[in-house]
């Protein structure tokens, strides 16, 4: 207080100040008042700003906000050289008497006592404030105090960072970080037990950086009790890391055996290949480094010494022999059910014994290799089987037996595969395929009947009606079933069988449903080829039977075609029969192939032109509406050619009577008249265009080209007044489409189409004038769009 009244005698009190100190006299008590006069006097000298702090924090000892104003006032005095260390720290001690629950506060006093290098004196401040605070708050403050537990290092901090991760356990992480990168591995090690005691952070993670401090720092850590704490993080993490740390802690003790038991140990645990690489690395440089010591004492040529470097040298040649079939071991600890696994340990006993150099090891390694198809046959589930399908294994293990010498041995696993369980009828299916031709290749013809006979026998317990892809039926009872295995018998009885074999198959194949079109098709080929001709038809009209459109269809269209190839005219009756069978149920969109082979049947064969046109007359009505326009075209060209182009007429009238789209029955209307024109019937011609005028829009180009074929009329035949007919008519049908707004939204897309492909537009229209013929009596009239 009496440096406080010394301020107060020295600061001078201008002219300017007296407003503001009639204000702080009536209001002594509003923070507001005070912290206008404080503004006012930070333009003038440090010393009067100083005094009305004093006075302001007298007045309101508890207001956060002036105490704060001024001890940051008081630092940069302070960084200035303008006031005392001292005097400062007094007054972080007046502030904190009332503001002890303010961190900010506590936060600048350490910030001031660590840029005074009094590091014990920003300790205790970082201390007390901790103990002041409430926990919630703390998190504040740790920034700052580990800031500070860094730049001073050594003890201090090791044991700033150990409170710390008392309060924040789940922060271990930094706190080790720190101890590595100031190189104390022993806290660092202790920190991370301590953390792996609290579960906290990942664990993982946590053992494998205790595993790498603990190997890279035998020493500096050797206060811990290594070998338990390391057999206790292999139970709970199998991490390569580990193990290497484990084995060379036994090599610093000396004690060598052991580290190689540990070794052992690791490369039959080790779960993942990343482990197993680390693992067997270090192995390796571990047997290395043995031979090298052993080399070196060998030096002295003495006998026992040179026993020890054989040993090891056979030590480390054995260790490099095993690594291909203990990292197959790793992958197959981490997925039992793997059928390439399987596959590829089985090869490499079979590689050691295509290598090995004796009777007696090349009987070993087959011994192995058929105990690790028996193995795997045993271990791989069918529905968890991954890279592969089960009966893969099966084949693999019979094709072991390759030779004929064990073909005994062969067909005994072959017959263990079609029995045992299987994921799919199809997988069995396969087997029973692959089984027969390999009876095949031996040229036993009668082994593979046996198989398939087998295969395509039906169970006793099997429905007939059963699915094939029915996976609750087991695959044994469904397997009959199989297209797959019918197809090969077939083949086989084909081939080398009798036909009456051959047609027993094909039969048993329709009545248990599963043909295809294509069986359909071979069954009546065969039946021909063996010339049973009626047989074949049967077998085209039962599939017919047995298949809806549009496979139907089809089948009809080859039995057609084959019934007359076969027969030709010489039973036209029954053809015609056939035909009209074949129409009978036929959906219109599959009726035009067999009304155009109609057609061709009564023109070639039965010489009934009169009937093919009555046919074709038909296929006008009974063909898809979209490919009805096409057939009244053929039927006119047919009409054309068999009773002259006068007979024509009908034809067209009726098409342009029934067909139901306008843009067809333009079209159809254009051939007519060009009909018309060539019969010399010009105003038919004509009138045909205007019949069909309304039905076209004269700004779609993708439209029937009814003005155009106008338009090159008019110039060959037409004068003045015919002319301004058709553009009258072209105006009305300008004006007529103009409001439909489907033909509005037709022209703008043929109008962003045009514009993609101006080229080729230009090209087609360049070629329908070149195909215009002059007229040397043509009328000289220019047509503008503007007329219409």
């Amino acid at each position: 207080m009496a440096a406080d009244q010394d301020l107060d005698q020295a600061a001078d009190i201008t002219d300017d100040d007296l407003r503001f100190e009639e204000e702080v006299a009536r209001a002594p008590y509003a923070v507001k008042t005070w912290q206008r006069y404080i503004d006012h006097k930070r333009a003038g000298a440090a010393r009067g700003l100083t005094v009305v702090f004093e006075r302001a924090v007298q007045r309101l000892p508890g207001s956060y906000k002036l105490w704060r104003q001024y001890l940051a006032h008081r630092e940069a005095q302070l960084r200035a050289g303008s006031d005392d260390p001292r005097k400062v720290a007094l007054c972080f001690e007046r502030a904190l008497l009332l503001l002890h629950k303010m961190p900010r506060v506590w936060i600048m006093y350490g910030e001031h006592a660590a840029r005074q290098a009094d590091v014990t004196a920003a300790r205790r401040v970082y201390d007390r404030a901790l103990r002041a605070l409430p926990v919630t708050q703390h998190a504040r403050v740790w920034p700052a105090f580990l800031q500070l537990a860094r730049r001073v290092g050594g003890l201090t901090a090791e044991r700033v960072y150990a409170r710390y991760v008392r309060m924040w356990p789940d922060r271990a992480e930094e706190s080790v970080a720190w101890c590595v990168r100031a190189r104390r591995w022993a806290p660092a090690a202790r920190q991370l037990v301590e953390a792996l005691d609290a579960g906290v952070g990942d664990a993982a993670a946590l053992w494998r950086q205790l595993a790498r401090i603990l190997q890279a720092q035998p020493g500096a850590v050797a206060a811990l009790r290594v070998e338990p704490l390391l057999r206790a993080g292999i139970a709970r993490n199998d991490a390569g890391e580990l193990w290497a740390a484990l084995a060379n802690h036994l090599i610093a003790r000396g004690l060598i055996a052991q580290a190689r038991d540990v070794y052992e140990e690791a490369v039959a645990r080790v779960a993942t290949l990343r482990d197993f690489a680390l693992v067997f690395d270090a192995y390796a440089a571990f047997e290395e480094a043995g031979v090298a010591a052993a080399l070196e004492a060998a030096a002295s040529s003495s006998s026992a010494e040179q026993g020890s470097l054989d040993l090891r040298l056979l030590r480390l040649e054995r260790l490099m022999d095993r690594r291909a079939f203990l990292a197959n071991d790793v992958v197959l600890r981490q997925s039992p059910h793997s059928v390439a696994a399987w596959l590829r340990r089985a090869a490499l006993w079979d590689e050691r014994r295509l290598q090995a150099a004796d009777d007696e090891t090349r009987d070993a390694c087959a011994r192995r290799v058929v105990e690790t198809f028996e193995d795997a046959v045993a271990r791989v589930a069918p529905a968890k089987a991954s890279g592969g399908a089960v009966g893969d294994l099966w084949l693999a293990y019979a094709r072991h037996y390759g030779s004929e010498e064990t073909v005994a041995e062969f067909r005994r696993v072959m017959d263990r595969a079609v029995a045992a369980p299987l994921r799919s009828a199809g997988e069995l299916a396969a087997l029973y395929v692959a089984y027969a031709e390999a009876e095949l290749a031996r040229g036993s013809v009668d082994g593979a009947r046996r198989v398939l006979a087998g295969a395509t026998a039906q169970p006793a317990k099997a429905r007939a009606t059963v699915d094939f892809r029915d996976e609750s039926v087991p695959a044994q009872q469904r397997v009959f079933k199989s297209l797959r295995v019918w197809a090969l018998l077939i083949d086989i009885e084909e081939g080398v069988g009798t036909v009456d074999a051959a047609r027993c198959a094909y039969e048993r194949v329709l009545e248990l449903r599963i043909a295809t079109p294509q069986t359909v098709v071979n069954y009546a080929r065969f039946l021909e080829d063996h010339a049973f001709f009626e047989d074949s038809f049967r077998a085209y009209e039962r599939g017919i039977a047995a298949f809806g459109y549009p496979v139907a269809a089809e089948l009809w269209d080859v039995y057609l075609a084959r019934f007359v190839a076969r027969y030709g005219a010489k039973r036209i009756e029954r053809a015609r029969d056939l035909f009209e069978q074949a129409l009978d149920a036929c959906p219109a969109q599959y009726a035009r192939p067999i009304f155009l082979a109609y057609g061709r049947l009564e023109e070639e064969l039965a010489g009934a032109p009169r009937r093919a046109l009555r046919v074709y007359e038909r296929a006008t009505r009974g063909v898809a509406k979209e490919g009805r326009l096409e057939m009244f075209r053929f039927y006119a060209a047919k009409t054309a050619e068999f009773l002259g182009l006068p007979a024509t007429r009908a034809v067209y009238e009726r098409g342009v009577a029934e067909l139901p789209d306008d843009a067809d029955v333009a079209a159809l209307a254009i051939d007519f008249a060009a009909a018309e024109r060539r019969l010399g019937e010009i105003d038919r011609a004509r009138a045909l265009f205007a019949y069909a005028a309304p039905l076209v829009d004269p700004r779609r180009t993708q439209a029937p080209p009814l003005w155009s074929a106008w338009h090159e009329f008019e110039v060959q035949h037409g004068n003045e007044d015919t002319f301004k007919e058709m553009l009258r008519l072209k105006r009305s049908a300008h004006a007529r489409f103009n409001t439909d707004a489907r033909s509005l939204a037709a022209v703008e897309v043929e109008q962003k189409e045009r514009v993609s492909s101006s080229a080729v537009a230009a090209a087609a229209s360049a070629e329908v004038e070149a195909e215009v013929a002059p007229n040397p009596d043509a009328l000289a009239i220019e047509i503008d769009d503007d007329d219409l």
